[in-house]
C-alpha cells in the first residue's frame, strides 16, 4: 500500500499535491532551496481556494534525508525535469514514479537515470503560489493517470489515494488520449498566451483570437488522429469550458514569459511539431508559434 509519498518540486502543482495528500499519508517534499524546506518543516503548505487546509510535511533539499518511499510525484517544471531525474539517481529505491510535466517525453526523460517502475501522469488543476508555505487552488479539475511500465493496480491505487485527500483523480488503462488531448490544449494556450500576454479567458473562444484558437486545435487533431489516437476530449470543447469558469487564468507559459524564464516549449509544442514531422502532417501555425515563442525566449538577453 502507498503510505509514504514524496513530491519532488513544491510550485503551485507540487505545493497542491503535498498540502491534499498530507491529509492522508506521510508526505515529504524535495525542494532546491534550504530556506524553502525549512519554512515547509516549520510551518507546513496552506491551501486557500478550493480547499481550505494545511498539511504537515518533512522537507529537505536532500532526497537521502527523505528516506524511503513508496510514491514520488516528479511536480518539477518539463524544462527542469532532466536535472531533477539526474540528482535522483540511485534514491528512492523500490518507489514508483509518477510525471506530470505538460507535453510528451518525460517518461523518458525520467528512464534515462533509473529502472523505477513510471506512472504517466496528465493534470488539468491549477493554483497560484502566493509564497513558499501558501498556494491557492483555483481550478478543481482532475489529474488523469495510467501506466507507462508500472502495473495498472498500482496506477489505480495511486490515483484512489490522490482523490481521497479531496483531489479529483482517475485511472485509465491507456493514458494517450488523455495525453494528446492535454499536449493539443496546451500547445495552443500556453503558447498563444505567452505571445499574446492575455491570460486563458473568454477571448480564446470568440472572435478573431478565437478563430485562430480553433485553427490551431484543428492542426493538433489531425497530428493525433495520423498517430492513431483517439482524443479523450475535444481540446477546443476544453478550452470554451476553461474560458466559463469565471476568473481567467495565467497559463505556465505567460508565467515564465513575464519572468524571463526558460518557458516548456519544447516538450509541449516543439513534441506536437515533431510528431507532425514524424506522421507527414502541415502544421504550419504551431511551427510559426513554436519558433515565434523561441524567439521570445531568445529575447531575454
Amino acid at each position: 500500500m502507498i503510505r509514504r509519498v514524496c513530491v519532488v518540486g513544491a510550485g503551485s502543482i507540487g505545493s497542491l499535491f503535498a498540502a491534499h495528500l498530507a491529509q492522508v499519508a506521510e508526505v515529504s517534499v524535495l525542494t532546491r532551496r534550504r530556506a524553502h524546506a525549512e519554512a515547509l518543516e516549520r510551518e507546513g503548505l496552506r491551501v486557500s481556494g478550493r480547499s481550505d487546509l494545511v498539511g504537515r510535511v518533512c522537507a529537505s533539499t536532500e532526497a537521502a534525508d527523505l528516506g524511503e518511499q513508496d510514491l514520488v510525484i516528479l511536480a518539477c517544471k518539463g524544462v527542469d525535469l532532466e536535472g531533477v531525474a539526474a540528482g535522483l539517481e540511485g534514491a528512492f529505491v523500490g518507489a514508483t514514479f509518477v510525471t506530470v510535466q505538460n507535453g510528451l517525453g518525460a517518461e523518458e526523460i525520467v528512464r534515462r537515470h533509473g529502472d523505477w517502475p513510471l506512472i504517466s501522469g496528465v493534470t488539468f488543476m491549477s493554483g497560484t503560489r502566493h509564497s513558499d508555505t501558501h498556494v491557492e487552488y483555483i481550478l478543481d479539475t482532475p489529474t488523469w493517470l495510467g501506466p507507462y511500465d508500472a502495473p495498472l493496480e498500482t496506477v489505480r491505487e495511486a490515483a484512489a489515494l490522490i482523490a481521497l485527500s479531496g483531489l479529483r483523480a482517475e485511472a485509465f488503462d491507456d493514458l494517450r488520449p488523455a495525453q494528446w488531448a492535454k499536449l493539443i490544449f496546451n500547445a495552443t494556450v500556453n503558447a498563444v498566451a505567452a505571445l499574446t500576454r492575455l491570460p486563458h479567458d473568454f477571448h480564446y473562444a470568440e472572435n478573431g483570437l478565437g478563430e485562430l484558437v480553433h485553427a490551431l486545435v484543428d492542426e493538433g487533431k489531425a497530428v493525433a488522429a495520423a498517430a492513431g489516437v483517439e482524443l479523450r476530449e475535444d481540446p477546443w470543447q476544453m478550452n470554451v469550458h476553461a474560458t466559463k469558469r469565471g476568473a481567467a487564468h495565467y497559463p505556465s507559459m505567460l508565467e515564465d514569459v513575464e519572468a524571463h524564464r526558460p518557458t516548456e516549449i519544447e516538450l509541449i509544442t516543439g513534441a506536437l511539431v515533431r510528431e507532425a514531422q514524424r506522421h507527414a502532417v502541415s502544421v504550419p501555425l504551431h511551427a510559426a508559434l513554436y519558433a515565434l515563442v523561441r524567439g521570445k525566449e531568445a529575447s531575454y538577453a
